[in-house]
């Protein structure tokens, strides 16, 4: 429990828990309340694949965003400043969908608002991790450890013929 959870300036996981799960069955907030936190940093410039198993639709679907731009929760009219505890994970974050097999959320640069508390249930993707089992990136492989073949000047790289 962070310091800030301890003195009462921003909810605790429990009291977030609960704020979500007061939220009707089947909405977004109450099956986000079933979900633990797995992103702990602030996720801007992220690869996160969103949360979309089943409850949540009737198939499961694979969403990746990057969240580029946060926004932050409006308060209700009136209300001048949050009232404490503050709420964790408030706001959204407008994210570039970069990969998708849902067929309402095309990839090529197309923007989607995701709720903060979304995003820190997804599963943020290792690029390294996932490009790693490729045996060549842009049309080129390195050597194995055998002498050169002298096609590539003795850099390491050659290009595959095709």
């Amino acid at each position: 429990m962070s310091f800030l959870s301890r003195i009462g300036c921003i909810e605790t996981e429990e009291q977030e828990r609960s704020r979500l799960a007061q939220a009707p069955e089947g909405s977004l907030n109450h099956y986000l309340s079933t979900l633990p936190v797995t992103i702990d940093e602030w996720p801007k410039d992220l690869l996160v694949e969103l949360p979309w198993q089943q409850p949540r639709t009737h198939q499961a679907y694979r969403v990746v965003v990057v969240p580029i731009e946060f926004q932050e929760e409006a308060l209700p009219e009136g209300v001048e400043e949050e009232p404490l505890p503050r709420k964790r994970h408030s706001g959204a974050w407008m994210c570039a969908v970069v990969f998708s097999d849902h067929p309402d959320y095309p990839v090529s640069g197309f923007r989607i608002d995701v709720p903060a508390a979304e995003i820190v249930r997804g599963r943020k993707v290792d690029l390294a991790t996932v490009l790693a089992p490729l045996s060549y990136v842009s049309g080129e492989t390195l050597h194995t450890p055998e002498p050169p073949c002298g096609s590539c000047e003795d850099r390491g790289l050659f290009r595959p013929p095709f």
